[in-house]
């Protein structure tokens, strides 16, 4: 079988192009495909169906669980529907668990997702890494997040391991993690660990969490816009008076990639 390698600032993923939702992907094999020392290598898998007549983002996180919603990986399958000549370019619809998206996507240059709502969960959270404890945010994007702001991002160490995020029970299905510096302006630094993915290059709906953190950190009104810069890259997310946030940053397709021998019972 015959998949794509892509990835939208870094964040990178397996596309299988399966309209007819014919191809079943177990979470071992959803594993071994993104494992970076014998598989291909991803973030994650993003399975191209279609449902009801429509697109549907059928989407994994590296260890092969599943997952709501990926703000970077919904513009790089979005990318695949226009590049291959599945879907004209312009505006159009994405199913996902986390309900339907619309994007804007040209035939080249950025991409734009509308990603819903984001939501300030109203609880004071605790993130623990590399011996040091910060205070921080509980961000709904559909998906959840814990924000925290560092002084300097060199104090994050090496984030091999989750971060330990408290209250627990507050994230019955773990959380992804994002420590965040306000560098200059509107500008923030970003590093983020993925449940079922660990640290990662970037993250969309991370980004989109950020956002709203930052606007709540420092005390801010809505409308805002934000430049995130992750490790892998730079993404833009405004979020509306209505906290509706819409994400734009590149999405590429890199090539080609046999999996059959992953595939394999």
């Amino acid at each position: 079988m015959i998949a794509t390698y892509g990835h939208g600032t870094e964040n990178d993923f397996v596309l299988i192009f399966d309209p007819q939702d014919e191809n079943s992907i177990t979470t071992a094999q959803t594993a071994a495909i993104c494992n970076r020392e014998t598989g291909v290598g991803a973030d994650g898998l993003i399975r191209i169906i279609k449902r009801d007549e429509k697109w549907f983002m059928d989407y994994r996180n590296a260890d092969g669980s599943l997952a709501e919603m990926c703000g970077n990986g919904i513009r790089v399958m979005a990318r695949y529907l226009v590049e291959r000549g599945h879907q004209p370019e312009g505006i159009f619809a994405i199913n996902t668990r986390d309900g339907i998206k619309h994007l804007r996507v040209p035939l080249i240059d950025d991409i734009s997702v509308n990603m819903g709502q984001v939501t300030d969960e109203n609880e004071s959270i605790t993130a623990a890494t590399n011996g040091l404890l910060w205070n921080g945010y509980n961000i709904s994007v559909g998906n959840p997040h814990a924000v925290v702001f560092v002084e300097e991002m060199s104090d994050i160490g090496p984030l091999d391991v989750a971060p330990v995020v408290r209250p627990r029970d507050s994230y019955p299905e773990g959380v992804n993690v994002e420590f965040a510096k306000i560098i200059e302006g509107s500008t923030i630094a970003m590093r983020v660990f993925e449940r079922g993915s660990g640290e990662t290059r970037s993250c969309g709906t991370g980004t989109c969490a950020v956002a709203l953190a930052a606007t709540l950190h420092t005390k801010s009104k809505l409308p805002a816009t934000w430049i995130i810069t992750p490790p892998g890259g730079r993404l833009e997310v405004s979020i509306d008076g209505h906290s509706n946030a819409t994400l734009t940053g590149p999405a590429v397709l890199v090539r080609d990639v046999d999996i059959s021998r992953f595939l394999v019972e």
